[in-house]
């Protein structure tokens, strides 16, 4: 059970205010009953004091009280032990409490201190007697009034968070696959009704666009590979049956090369474009996936002249998936080849959680690595980095570049990439 449901919300804020209403009238209604009572005692206190001065002068003496629970008294020492002591320190006070329940009210007759009456109203108290029912009548009183304040917010709860719960459910079960086309409360005309109309029309929207990118994938697949396929298998035929000259074969070689990477970048941007390739996992051999590689751009490798230095143990692995990974380690190798120094040596190396690419090469521009930045000898669109670590990213790992003296290093942090102790 959620408690934190807008209905259960909704439920306890009626239930507190209520709750802080009833309280707040119950301390007004038990200052109020006090307040009364204290004002009918100082009421007969007054009417007394008038006639003990009435009486006063018109005889020059003092008379007996006409309340029971009233005396007066002349002298201090008259007093009650129990109220003599704190009268003496306020003598301003009107009332003073005294030992086994007694209660008292003073009214002075005269500016002095005494005589005055003292009115120990124990006897007469009304609220005193009753205040335990009363506090139980305000008590059942409250609870009674939380009950129905529960009740009424869960009557209104349930008709204004049904709608949303319903909503809320179907919106959670949404599938990308299979997008609901109609919710419930669409129909409605309040706030429910306006964001169930408004998230229809948005899956509506995703809908359409989910099956627009969906054609367009299986189309870009099918018309760019099959033309790229066919190009490659002649350029291949081509090579094999031109003279072996090296003017012969260098436009052969370059428009191989030129396909090979062209083949790679729409595998990239389709394996991007596929929204399961975020969910799958695994890992794979690493040595297999570069031996594929080298093997594949042997003659690119030699026209440009390049080494390869490959520090990878036999048993490493690479905690991305196979097709992945081969994406990967095939771009970060051809860039290093094609946009590094000629006759140089590429360095391919790993380490706990790391696999490091290093070739010679020109100073990087500042961003590299970004889309769009790219060197002032490319002749691409700076957007090969770019892609690689958007597709790093769906799988947790990172792509760094650095530059050091005339030394590129690409990086790609990957956890639970396996440890080189054997290279080769």
């Amino acid at each position: 059970m959620n408690f934190r449901a807008f209905h259960w919300r909704l439920m306890a804020a009626f239930a507190l205010f209520t709750l802080a209403v009833t309280l707040l009238f119950g301390l007004f209604a038990m200052a109020f009953v006090y307040t009364v009572e204290d004002l009918f005692i100082e009421r007969q206190l007054e009417q007394e004091a008038a006639r003990q001065r009435q009486h006063q002068a018109a005889t020059g003496a003092w008379a007996l009280p006409a309340q029971s629970f009233i005396r007066l008294h002349t002298e201090s020492g008259t007093l009650p032990a129990d109220m003599a002591a704190a009268w003496r320190e306020a003598d301003r006070r009107k009332e003073f409490y005294g030992e086994a329940g007694r209660h008292y009210h003073v009214l002075p007759l005269t500016a002095a201190p005494v005589p005055l009456l003292v009115a120990e109203v124990s006897s007469v108290l009304i609220v005193r007697p009753i205040r335990g029912e009363l506090l139980a009548y305000l008590t059942v009183g409250g609870l009674i009034m939380v009950t129905l304040a529960l009740l009424l917010g869960a009557v209104l709860a349930r008709r204004v968070s049904a709608p949303l719960e319903s909503l809320a459910a179907v919106a959670s079960d949404a599938d990308p696959a299979r997008l609901p086309r109609t919710l419930p409360g669409a129909t409605r005309s309040d706030e429910v009704g306006v964001v169930a109309r408004a998230l229809q029309t948005l899956m509506q929207r995703t809908r359409d666009f989910i099956e627009r990118e969906q054609a367009f994938t299986r189309d870009a697949s099918h018309e760019l590979r099959t033309p790229l396929a066919v190009m490659g298998m002649a350029l291949e035929r081509a090579q094999a049956t031109t003279p072996q000259d090296a003017e012969a074969h260098a436009p052969l070689k370059a428009a191989a090369a030129a396909t090979a990477h062209m083949t790679q970048t729409v595998n990239t941007l389709l394996m991007l474009a596929r929204e399961d390739s975020t969910t799958c996992g695994g890992d794979c051999a690493l040595l297999p996936l570069v031996e594929q590689w080298v093997l594949a751009h042997e003659a690119h490798l030699d026209a440009r002249r390049i080494t390869l230095d490959i520090s990878v143990a036999a048993d490493a692995r690479l905690a991305l998936p196979a097709p992945v990974a081969q994406l990967v380690i095939a771009n970060l190798l051809d860039n290093a080849v094609t946009h590094g120094d000629a006759d140089g040596v590429i360095s391919l190396g790993h380490a706990p959680g790391a696999l490091h690419i290093k070739n010679p090469s020109g100073p990087l521009p500042p961003g590299a690595g970004e889309a769009s930045i790219k060197g002032v000898a490319s002749a691409g669109f700076g957007l090969g980095l770019a892609i690689v670590r958007r597709l790093l990213a769906r799988h947790d790992a990172t792509l760094t570049v650095a530059h050091e003296a005339g030394v590129t290093t690409v990086s790609v942090m990957c956890p639970g990439m396996g440890t080189s102790s054997h290279p080769r």
